[in-house]
């Protein structure tokens, strides 16, 4: 788990964000394999300069040819955004490695929303705010890819299991 050392420094810098996509389907009971980990943010500036200054730290490096630091500007950010359709800005550790960290800036639901029904769950004594259940459902299907289909199928049995 790579992303342990990541959310261990993002707790620690009391980065406001929460795990979404294949990570948190992992610790919300489901089980497939994923080399990233996906995270949506508070979208303000301080917030994402310590989210991108502790990626860089640890040695990832955005995907696009960009300056990682001018995604903590906000007319930068909603430049690309609006203007080149961003949906999330990709970081990657090594070129032969799979780990990557992708900050996610399109997701149906507004982070407030998605904050309070929030779960925290404890990993390698790392307190981690989690995407709850329906709203990792609602993220998947909004947007429907093959293997988020099969990952909305096992979350709605997850879910049922759970009551």
């Amino acid at each position: 788990m790579f992303y342990v050392d990541i959310l261990r420094e993002f707790q620690k810098q009391k980065l406001d964000f929460m795990v979404v996509g294949g990570t948190a389907f992992n610790l919300l009971g489901g089980m497939r394999s994923t080399q990233d980990l996906d995270i949506v943010v508070r979208l303000e500036d301080k917030n994402i300069l310590k989210a991108v200054d502790v990626l860089v730290k640890k040695g990832y490096k955005p995907r696009q040819p960009v300056d990682p630091f001018d995604f903590a500007d906000s007319v930068k950010r909603n430049n690309w955004i609006k203007n080149k359709h961003m949906k999330a800005l990709n970081f990657y550790k090594d070129i032969r490695s799979y780990e990557s960290v992708d900050i996610i800036v399109d997701y149906p639901i507004g982070f407030e929303k998605m904050k309070k029904s929030a779960v925290v769950m404890t990993v390698d004594k790392i307190k981690i705010p989690v995407v709850s259940i329906d709203d990792l459902i609602k993220m998947k299907q909004e947007a429907g890819r093959p293997i988020d289909k099969i990952d909305v199928e096992q979350l709605k049995i997850i879910k049922r299991l759970n009551r």
